[in-house]
């Protein structure tokens, strides 16, 4: 399945990841990356999202291998580690989402964890870099998971992607947590979500459009800067198969991003999607 997915002023949070990398993959197996070691997360809030919009038709975000809880007001459930999804960002670990949820209970520390829009566009702000996608352009919320539409402003800035979100931990202050992206016109399928990568990574995926040139970058969550690049790769036409290579450095955590983006036509990012991929 394939997957799209807080500005730099949000340096506090080394966050990493690859520029559009959809959480996508092949097969039963989800497209998401793998969870980072220990990251602290200090990033701030984006800005308030907008009035949402109508949802995406397709998902590109894995089947999780375990549903996650979802307890009734007041209740409690078991603690819910993703399943088969993969922890891009905010958090590394179950512990670290747990963590949060104390320090909100004992002073409201960070409440926008608990808001999936905002969470969105901090991570497609501040984590993966894209400051002038700024507003919610869909939202859609259901149980334990959402899926936020994030777009640029004015009047031609559509959906760039569909960001998919799941409950990371148990009960009301469960934070979100971002596992991938639901693609449409634009994905990124291989490598295969949740799969483990050694530099250089060979990516792929399908596109439609006209004079697209497609990006790439590989982020962890602990390291701001990117672990590697590589621009440009042409492609257009409709659902085209679209195929690149990244090479990277660096890797520390055990899941990283890989970050697919497009533009250049009304925004220098248009469109992008993400997937995790495991270090070992």
């Amino acid at each position: 399945m394939n997957f799209r997915l807080p500005l730099r002023l949000f340096a506090a949070a080394a966050v990493t990841g690859v520029l559009l990398t959809s959480c996508s993959g092949s097969g039963g197996s989800p497209s998401a990356s793998a969870s980072s070691p220990t990251a602290t997360v200090t990033s701030a809030p984006s800005p308030s999202p907008t009035t949402p919009g109508p949802s995406a038709t397709s998902t590109t975000t894995p089947p999780s291998t375990a549903a996650p809880t979802t307890p009734a007001p007041g209740g409690s459930a078991p603690a819910f580690s993703l399943g088969g999804y993969q922890p891009l960002w905010p958090f590394a670990t179950l512990a670290q989402a747990q963590a949060w949820e104390r320090e909100y209970a004992s002073g409201g520390h960070q409440p926008w964890h608990l808001d999936p829009g905002q969470t969105a566009l901090s991570f497609t702000r501040g984590y993966l870099g894209f400051r002038e996608i700024d507003r919610v352009s869909s939202r859609k919320v259901t149980g334990a998971h959402a899926r936020i539409g994030v777009a640029g402003s004015g009047p031609e800035g559509g959906t760039a992607a569909i960001v998919h979100l799941v409950r990371y931990g148990a009960g009301t202050n469960a934070p979100w947590e971002v596992v991938g992206t639901d693609d449409t016109t634009f994905s990124l399928t291989a490598p295969r979500y949740g799969s483990i990568v050694r530099s250089p990574v060979a990516t792929g995926g399908r596109i439609s459009g006209v004079d697209e040139g497609i990006r790439l970058q590989v982020r962890q969550l602990s390291s701001a800067a990117p672990l590697g690049s590589s621009c440009c790769t042409p492609a257009g036409g409709d659902k085209q198969p679209w195929k690149q290579s990244v090479s990277f450095a660096g890797a520390r955590d055990r899941v990283l991003t890989i970050v697919a983006s497009t533009g250049g036509h009304v925004a220098e990012v248009e469109r992008f999607t993400v997937t995790a991929v495991r270090t070992g």
